[in-house]
């Protein structure tokens, strides 16, 4: 997802997302499906927000 997606989220459901926090990865649309690289590059964005929410 890149901001803008992000902002058009926030946008068309305001009351829903008021209390949620989204993360944007920065991660460029280039891969294909299931990359290995991909997968590579979501998992070390990711891992570090999930670690937070469950320690």
């Amino acid at each position: 997802m890149e901001e803008k997606h992000r902002q058009k989220l926030v946008t068309r459901f305001p009351a829903e997302l008021r209390y949620s926090e989204i993360h944007v990865l920065d991660i460029p649309d280039d891969y294909q499906y299931m990359d290995p690289e991909l997968v590579k590059l979501i998992r070390e964005s990711v891992d570090p927000i999930l670690a937070k929410w469950c320690a």
